[in-house]
């Protein structure tokens, strides 16, 4: 028998839900019936993200990189069903040799570490068949020249899942790793360099373009839904591990 399989009612927190792949997720948890709260470091955006939203969406402006801010969020929250962390700053790609290692290390502060208080904070208020649901990327699989910060970071959320399956049972853990991606991710490009990527990635692609955030969202709420899934990184790419 199916169990866990349906988010009516399911009270569903993403972090990073005020833009992007975040946001594609938590309008469509919203639009079956969930019940869903959005936590971005950005008060504004946030609540833009929940007047767009249909079904009474809350949002909650929090530093997710604080983790103080963190730990106050969620004792303070309540229980709830399903984690979803997808928060980020923009790609930053360099040559080793032009790796600037602060900037480095914020994108693991914000990628990793900012995850991993989400998870430690929130892991003991989710509820029986509840999940926490990942974000990692195709750069751990198929990195590309000046990829090694990227790739570093994607190889670690991906090897945390795992683990986190395992110490957090029966909570289910489990990551979403997109290819290139139509969001704001890319905004420290400039439009031509941006358009000219959607270009040249989506042109070498089997599926012939780049995704869309609401495509890369139902893989979301497929691991939120389904009970029997944990500890798996599914791969949304439009095939790019394949070229």
């Amino acid at each position: 028998m199916q169990r866990g399989n349906d988010l009516q009612q399911k009270r569903v927190v993403v972090g990073g839900g005020s833009s992007g792949i975040g946001l594609a997720v938590a309008q469509e948890a919203a639009s079956q019936g969930a019940k869903v709260v959005i936590v971005s470091s950005n008060a504004e955006r946030v609540q833009k993200a929940v007047e767009c939203i249909s079904g009474g969406a809350q949002g909650q402006a929090v530093d997710v990189s604080d983790e103080g801010a963190v730990a106050t969020f969620f004792s303070k929250l309540g229980t709830f069903d399903h984690l979803v962390f997808t928060a980020g700053d923009s790609l930053h790609l360099n040559d080793l040799a032009a790796t600037d290692l602060q900037r480095a290390r914020r994108a693991f502060e914000l990628r990793y570490w900012a995850a991993f208080a989400a998870v430690k904070y929130g892991s003991p208020h989710i509820r029986k068949e509840g999940s926490i649901v990942l974000t990692t990327g195709i750069a751990s699989q198929r990195p590309q020249k000046g990829w090694v910060i990227a790739a570093s970071v994607c190889g670690t959320i991906e090897a945390m899942t795992r683990a986190l399956a395992l110490e957090l049972a029966p909570i289910r853990v489990n990551a979403v790793s997109p290819g290139v991606v139509r969001t704001n991710l890319w905004q420290n490009m400039s439009a031509p360099d941006r358009k000219r990527l959607y270009e040249s990635v989506g042109n070498s692609l089997p599926v012939g373009r780049v995704g869309e955030a609401s495509e890369i969202a139902q893989a979301y709420l497929f691991l939120m839904r389904e009970g029997f899934a944990t500890g798996q990184t599914v791969v949304v790419d439009g095939g790019t591990v394949l070229v």
